[in-house]
């Protein structure tokens, strides 16, 4: 499971949207955008269904799961 304490564009509140990791400031939730990626969507077609998100919070969010997978490949 990816540790999303580390990246910039993603916040856990407790009591928000049950307590996912969301886009910080959105109830917008990480899961949303691998969901719909899966579904064939691209990166713009997310940002104009979620206009509270804002590309620089997707990008980290890509980024750092990135980095998580390539680190789980070296363990």
């Amino acid at each position: 499971m990816t540790e999303w304490r580390d990246c910039a564009g993603v916040e856990r509140v407790p009591g928000r949207v049950s307590g996912a990791c969301v886009f910080t400031g959105t109830r917008v939730p990480v899961a949303a955008l691998f969901e719909n990626l899966a579904s064939g969507a691209t990166v713009e077609e997310f940002l104009d269904w979620f206009p509270g998100v804002d590309e620089w919070k997707v990008r980290a969010v890509l980024d750092h799961e990135a980095r998580a997978l390539r680190a789980l490949a070296r363990s």
